[in-house]
C-alpha cells in the first residue's frame, strides 16, 4: 500500500470514530465503516475533537464574567449535544439493567427498553452532578481547557478495552456492528490517550492513569459478572465512569 493510501486510511479512521462517538453530520462511506473495529485507535483523538467546542465555550463564558458553575454547566451541555447524550443514555440503561434484573436475559431486556427507571435516573443525577462539581472546582482553580480535553480523550479508551476484553452480549446493536478490535489498536488508543493527557497537563498524571485503569477494570468485572459480556450501553457507561474518575482525580 502506498504512503498516500495509508494517510487516507488514518484520516478515515478518525472520521469513522467521530461518526460513532458523536452526532456530527459526517458523510462516511460503507468501505470506511468496514474499518470500525480498527478505528478504535482514533477514539482519544475523536474525544479531543468532540471536546474542543465545549472547552472553547467554557473559556468564553469565564472570559465574559460568568460564574464557574454556569460555565461548567454550559460546557457539559455542549458535550451532551455533541454526542447526542449517547454515553449518558448508556449509563442510565446500564444502571437500570445491571441492577434491575435478576438474570442475564432480564438485564439485557431492561437495557434495551427505552424507558428509564429509578436506577437510571439516579445514575444520571450522580454522574452529571459529579462532573459538574469537578469542573466547577477546576475552573475555579484556573484550569479550563486541559481538564475537559484530558477527560474526553482518556475516557474514550475505556470502551475500547471492554470491546477487547469482553464478548458481545447481543447479536445485534451498535457494539456488534463495530466488531472486536485487535489488541494493537486498543494499545495504540491507550498510548494516544496517555500522550494527549501528558501534553495537555504538561506533567505525568500517575494518579489519573492509575484511577482510570482501576475504573475500567471495575467496569469489565461488573459487566462480565452481570451479563457475561458487553453491549453498546455498557460501552457508553464505561466512558462515563472513566470521565467522572478522571475529573475527580484532576480536581484533587
Amino acid at each position: 500500500m502506498r504512503e498516500s493510501d495509508m494517510r487516507w486510511l488514518y484520516v478515515g479512521d478518525i472520521a469513522v470514530a467521530l461518526s460513532l462517538l458523536s452526532r456530527w453530520p459526517l458523510r462516511i462511506s460503507e468501505a470506511a465503516y468496514g474499518r470500525s473495529a480498527q478505528a478504535v485507535w482514533a477514539y482519544p483523538v475523536a474525544g479531543v475533537l468532540i471536546a474542543l467546542p465545549a472547552a472553547g465555550l467554557a473559556q468564553l463564558c469565564l472570559g465574559l464574567g460568568l460564574s464557574t458553575g454556569v460555565a461548567a454547566l454550559l460546557a457539559l451541555a455542549c458535550l451532551t449535544v455533541s454526542t447526542g447524550a449517547m454515553h449518558e443514555d448508556g449509563l442510565a440503561d446500564s444502571a437500570d439493567g445491571l441492577w434491575g434484573g435478576h438474570d442475564t436475559a432480564r438485564r439485557l431486556e431492561i437495557m434495551k427498553d427505552s424507558r428509564i427507571g429509578a436506577y437510571g435516573v439516579l445514575a444520571l443525577i450522580f454522574g452529571l452532578g459529579l462532573r459538574w462539581l469537578a469542573l466547577s472546582e477546576l475552573f475555579e482553580s484556573g484550569a479550563v481547557l486541559a481538564p475537559i480535553l484530558v477527560a474526553a480523550a482518556l475516557s474514550r479508551v475505556a470502551p475500547t478495552v471492554l470491546m477487547l476484553r469482553l464478548p458481545q452480549a447481543r447479536t445485534t446493536g451498535l457494539s456488534q456492528s463495530v466488531g472486536t478490535p485487535q489488541a494493537r489498536h486498543v494499545g495504540l488508543a491507550a498510548i494516544l490517550g496517555a500522550l494527549l493527557a501528558i501534553i495537555a497537563l504538561q506533567s505525568f498524571p500517575l494518579l489519573v492513569f492509575f484511577a482510570t485503569a482501576l475504573a475500567i477494570t471495575c467496569c469489565v468485572l461488573i459487566a462480565k459478572y452481570k451479563v457475561q459480556g458487553q453491549t453498546g450501553d455498557i460501552l457508553g457507561a464505561s466512558q462515563q465512569v472513566a470521565e467522572i474518575t478522571i475529573l475527580l482525580c484532576l480536581s484533587v
